[in-house]
């Protein structure tokens, strides 16, 4: 009978693994991977060689997103309202790297990480918190684990061929909540736009049907204020994801307290303000338009014509978001879910277990092959 001993995880799934003294190798009780003790030993290797290239390459991001904020006060943003310095709070944080996918991370002294929430590598690597952006906000988690726990569940509910290591219990045990870093930007636009009309009249005149075509020349212009518009602050979290984790409450908005830390994890941002700049641009732009447009109408065509949208930049917040994240792989891909921890507001791709399908697909075709014999047999009767 095998016996446990190593803590190592799947390469393949994130699957615990056994050693299995009648084949000498360490097992997948998952996926069904097989691996020699010496290739395990040389992948975790490899991931704590990564560990020093991943301080390094935090140190040298820092100083590159200090920069970058620099651009983005110059840009007209006001970053005026954050601040770097922690005070007190900062003797009481640790930080964690993670070599794999440079998930950086802090917590309070009393939470530990062992594995990261983003890509699943349980080799992350403890280092000294230094300096940072203070969040100015946070949204305290309002949801605990039970019910990410049990939306996960109800998630994969009925799913036949959902691999073994995503519906176990334990697997889904392992979903941990992370504060997740989001730009929150406050501005005015002012929209001018153009529009090229028309609309028809049609009458009959003898033997014939006139249609007149009327054109106009369409103006709108006008002001909408935009709060809080949010942008995730981590290359770690899609994009797509949070977005569509979206709304938050912002009335929930609390002023940061490393209070609200104690079993979460938080993670730092690698995404300047800068850059979330550019892209709550683009947002504000194409809500603009849509609105705009949308103010159009009773014409048979309309047509867009010049247009300009003027943002009058203003001020620019951080503030923690909170998310329950579970990360697995299998055959090879990671599969990263997300559930909204005010709103219960979950997202995530499920894979297929191909093994589990091959058999279903053989199933049907044996039960069509018999209902066919015996159709044919009732027929020859």
């Amino acid at each position: 009978m095998p016996s446990q001993i190593t803590n190592y995880q799947c390469p393949a799934c994130n699957g615990g693994l056994h050693f299995s003294s009648a084949t000498g190798r360490l097992e997948c009780e998952y996926c069904g991977s097989s691996f020699s003790v010496e290739d395990v030993e040389a992948y975790y290797a490899k991931k704590d060689e990564a560990a020093a290239a991943a301080q390094a390459k935090a140190e040298a991001k820092a100083e590159a997103q200090a920069a970058q904020a620099a651009q983005a006060a110059a840009e007209g943003w006001d970053i005026s309202g954050m601040s770097s310095d922690w005070g007190a709070d900062a003797a009481g944080m640790k930080a964690y790297n993670c070599p794999s996918c440079g998930a950086e991370l802090i917590c309070d002294a009393t939470t530990a990480a062992t594995s990261c929430p983003y890509c699943g590598n349980p080799t992350i690597v403890p280092g000294q918190f230094a300096g940072a952006l203070k969040p100015d906000y946070v949204i305290p988690f309002k949801l605990d684990k039970n019910a990410a726990v049990a939306a996960l569940k109800r998630h994969y509910k009925g799913k036949y061929l959902l691999p073994k290591v995503f519906s176990d219990d334990n697997h889904i045990n392992e979903v941990k909540g992370v504060y997740v870093p989001f730009w929150l930007f406050t501005s005015t636009a002012d929209a001018d736009a153009s529009y090229l009309a028309t609309k028809t009249e049609a009458h009959r005149e003898g033997d014939f049907d006139v249609v007149t075509t009327f054109h106009y020349q369409v103006h709108r212009a006008g002001s909408m204020n935009f709060n809080m518009v949010p942008v995730d602050g981590s290359t770690k979290m899609p994009n797509d994801y949070m977005d569509s984790l979206e709304p938050y409450d912002y009335s929930e908005l609390k002023p940061f307290s490393k209070a609200y830390l104690p079993g979460y994890l938080a993670d730092k941002f690698d995404v300047s303000s800068d850059a979330g700049a550019k892209r709550v641009e683009e947002r504000i732009r194409a809500t603009v338009a849509h609105v705009v447009d949308g103010d159009v109408q009773g014409y048979a065509s309309v047509s867009p014509g010049a247009s300009n949208v003027k943002i009058n930049r203003g001020a620019v917040h951080y503030a923690m978001l909170p998310v329950w994240l579970l990360n697995t792989k299998w055959e090879g891909k990671d599969y990263l879910f997300a559930m909204n921890g005010q709103t219960g507001k979950l997202v995530g791709d499920l894979p297929v277990d191909n093994r589990k399908l091959r058999l279903t697909k053989l199933g049907l075709t044996l039960l069509f092959a018999a209902l066919a014999f015996v159709f044919a047999t009732l027929l020859l009767h």
